[in-house]
This record gives structure tokens, sequence and C-alpha cells, in this order.
């Protein structure tokens, strides 16, 4: 009975002890199988609906009118079927009606279409520039029916945006501005236009990509989106899931399915807060030329990855100058922002006020310093005389010669610092490396190189068999490291 009662009571403590085992190997079992313990799902929202209702009363229908000069040449196609000829009797016709060679030059009015939203109660309206540039009448229709004539408060082609306003007898809705900084990748957000001028068409997609440049201009950094956006959709609002605007739509890939683009609304702001203001956009200047660090030129400087640009020019008198910047000088942060890339100085230095002070840490022959320059506008750039020309040749098959101004005009060279090879010889070692002529030597294993004495020197003191790194300049090209062995 003993063993008996012993076995009830193992059996008792089973009861207990199974169910507290279930779970426990319910959780261990994603260790065993490799399947996670539980799946996160994301959802497509269930409608877009009350989104879309909230806003498109603020965005608005685009006309514009504009008028093409001499048309007689474009309508030259339509030739005379009928032969044509001095003794053509139809021949007079097809010149006066279609613009024959001694035909009258007409002018033609040409409409486009466009999309807007408004910004404020006061009729603001922000737009593309392309909209409405060189237009001859601009009107815009809101979504209750109302139409009104708009004028042009400024434009900035750079970034093709434009604000425009409309005079109302009342006050007008207007689109809440959102965070474009805050946008992730694959994020849902929703389009609204005019595509192929059908007015308040709302599509929606996700965020494809951010920071994409198009060569559009020198302010690239669109936002990538999958939400369609067709001929009619530009200048109109991208917005968020909390119905904020987020950007502003104003590209498409021709050749691309469903690949929009628009300017990312951080942008846009302070450009439409100086259009607001003053009409015009100010951006500042410091006066350097820069390029990308390569591969080969952050090994030659040790520096890490996607840091800082490199100044290859600086224009005598401009900011950048009078601040003490040199060529060859790596800038590396502005007001304690991370520069990466020629871009990113380009936009960090364009959204500081002209007049105002940066502060510039930068890197000089390995060393790290903080320049203070007060940003201005551009000034023209000018050349200096140097010496005379004298010419040599070493035994890497190179003739290199200082650099004159005639010779700096025939190469199209603003910096005459360093030496110019005027010859390589076909097999030579310098030849082998990719050393051109044309190329403006400035420094031979980190020593600078200020004419032809000192070139013949570094070269000298060179070994057989040992390292050379040529730092050069390439016109149209910017900086390169050229590297070879004696």
């Amino acid at each position: 009975m003993a063993k008996i009662g012993g076995c009830q009571r193992a059996r008792g403590a089973n009861r207990w002890i199974i169910p507290l085992l279930i779970p426990a190997l319910a959780l261990l079992a994603p260790l065993f199988t490799g399947t996670p313990a539980k799946a996160q799902t994301y959802e497509t929202p269930k409608n877009f609906s009350r989104l879309a209702e909230e806003i498109s009363p603020a965005v608005v229908n685009i006309r514009t009118v504009k008028t093409a000069k001499g048309t007689g040449r474009v309508f030259r196609q339509f030739r005379n079927p009928f032969g044509g000829g001095e003794t053509d009797p139809f021949q007079d016709f097809f010149d006066r009606f279609f613009g024959g060679e001694g035909g009258p030059q007409r002018d033609f009015k040409q409409r486009s279409l466009g999309s807007g939203f408004i910004i404020d109660s006061q009729g603001h309206i922000v737009t593309n520039n392309h909209v409405i540039e060189d237009a001859d009448e601009i009107q815009v229709k809101l979504p209750d029916g109302h139409e009104y004539d708009a004028k042009i408060i400024g434009r900035d082609p750079s970034t093709d945006l434009a604000l425009i306003k409309v005079e109302a007898k009342a006050d007008l809705p207007a689109v809440r501005m959102g965070d474009s900084d805050k946008l992730e990748v694959g994020q849902w957000v929703l389009a609204i236009g005019s595509p192929f001028g059908l007015e308040h068409t709302v599509t929606a997609g996700i965020v494809s990509a951010k920071g994409r440049v198009i060569g559009s201009g020198p302010y690239d950094d669109f936002i990538q989106t999958d939400a369609s956006i067709n001929p009619g959709n530009s200048g109109g609002p991208l917005l968020n899931m909390a119905g904020e605007v987020v950007g502003i739509n104003t590209a498409i890939i021709a050749s691309g399915q469903g690949i929009g683009f628009a300017v990312p609304i951080n942008m846009a702001r302070s450009v439409v807060e100086q259009l607001k203001d003053h009409g015009e956009v100010t951006r500042g200047w410091l006066g350097v030329a820069i390029q990308d660090l390569s591969e080969e030129m952050v090994e030659y400087y040790g520096l890490d990855a996607d840091q800082g640009v490199l100044v290859t020019e600086v224009f005598p008198g401009d900011p950048a100058d009078k601040a003490g910047i040199q060529p060859r000088d790596i800038i590396l942060t502005v007001n304690g922002k991370k520069v990466e890339s020629t871009r990113d100085l380009t936009r960090l230095i364009a959204g500081i006020g002209v007049g105002d002070k940066a502060e510039i840490e930068l890197m000089r022959d390995g060393r790290v310093r903080t320049v203070t320059v007060r940003v201005a506008k551009r000034e023209e750039e000018g050349l200096t005389e140097r010496r005379s020309p004298a010419e040599t040749r070493d035994a890497l098959g190179v003739r290199v010669a200082d650099i004159t101004q005639e010779m700096a005009r025939q190469h199209n060279i603003a910096d005459t610092e360093g030496v110019i090879v005027v010859a390589v010889e076909q097999g030579g070692k310098a030849h082998q490396a990719g050393l051109l002529e044309g190329d403006v030597i400035k420094e031979i294993n980190h020593q600078a190189i200020a004419g032809t004495q000192a070139y013949a020197e570094v070269i000298d003191k060179v070994g057989k068999g040992e390292a050379i790194n040529m730092f050069i300049r390439r016109p149209s090209m910017g900086f390169l490291v050229v590297r070879m062995e004696k």
C-alpha cells in the first residue's frame, strides 16, 4: 500500500508539474526550431478617407497660361502635300496659314496644369516653380469650386519651389506642416493633386527612400515614394498618416513606373519663409570648391570613412579665404553638424544667413582646428601670376613644368601651386599608374611641391622600389592620389 500510495503521490505531483512545463517548453521551442516566438505583423491602414477629407479643402488646382513666341517654325511640319514650289498655286495658302519660310511668326497660348496647397488663412499657396514659371496668367481653383487669380510672391528655381497668393473674401483652410526628418523608409504616405487635370486625386504608397540625388540641382535631397505621382501632381502635398505635409511632389521619372520624388518639407520651410518675407531666397556662400573623398584619399589622410569633404580651391577675397581656409583642408563639421559629403556642406552653408557666423571644424596637416567664417555672397575669383616656366624629366617617365598664367589658362587651372605634367612616357611607371598629361602634382608622399626643383629633390630622395604617392589635381575631376614604385 505504501508503494501504491507513493505512486499516487507522484502522479498527484505530476498534475502540477506538467501544466507548468507546457508553457515553458513553448517559450523554449524557438531556440530549437529557429522560428520566432511571436511574429510581429504590420497592417495596411484600413482606409485613407478621413485623412483625405481633412486635407483636401486646402489642396488646390493651378492653371496657367503662357505665351509662346514665333510658332510659325512649329507649324512648318505641315507641308504642302501637293508638292510646293514657286509656281504652285497652293503654296501661298500653306505659307500664310501654316507659317512658311516667309510667313508671319505667330504667338499662341500654352496652357498647363499643376497643384498646390494653402499654407495660411491669408491665401499663400506653395507649388512648384516649373508650374508657374513664365506664366502670364495664373488661376487657382479651390475644391469648393471658387476660382481666383493668383500673383507670384516669389520663386526659387534651385529647389523648384514657388509661393503664390490669392485674395479671398474669407479665411481659407490651411494644411499642417510635419517633420520630414522623422520620416522612415517603408512608412505610409499620401499624395493629393490633379494628375492629368483630374482634380483632387488621392493616391497612397510608402516612402521608398530618402536623400535621393537625381541631378536636378545643387540641393537635391528628395523623398522617393511609390505613391502615384503623374503630370499635374506637381506642387501637391505629400502627407504622413497624421495628416501633416512632409513633402512637396515635384518630379517623376519618365521611364520609371510608379517612382516619384518630393522635396522634404524641412528644406522647403526656410525657402517658403524667405519667399514670403523677401520675395526671393538668399543663400550663404563660403567661397570654396569642394569634392568628396575617395577611398584612396581617406587612406592617404588617415581618416574614417564618410568623414569630411576636401577643399580643392579657395576663391580670393571670399569668406573662406578671409577666415584662413586653405586648399587641401578637410572640412569636418559646420556649427557642430557633421559633414559627410559635398551635398551636406552645400546644404548646411546655404541654410546660414548672409552675414551670420559659422564655426567650421577642419583638418590640416593631420591636426584638427576650428575657424570662424562670416558667411556672405559669392564674389568673382581671379588668377594670380606665377614665376616663369621650367621643365624637368625623371626616371618615372614624367616631364613636369612650373605653372605659368598662360599655361593655367590653356589647361583651365585656377590654382597655380604645384607642377604640371607636360608629358608622360608611354609604358613608363607613371603611365602605368595612370598619371596623365595636364595633371597638376601638389604633393609627393605628403611633401608639398612648390616647383620643378622641389619635385626633383623629392623624387631623388625616394629609393628604388619604394612607394611614391602623388597627390594630384586633374582638371574637371578634382583631386586624386596616384600610386607607383620608383
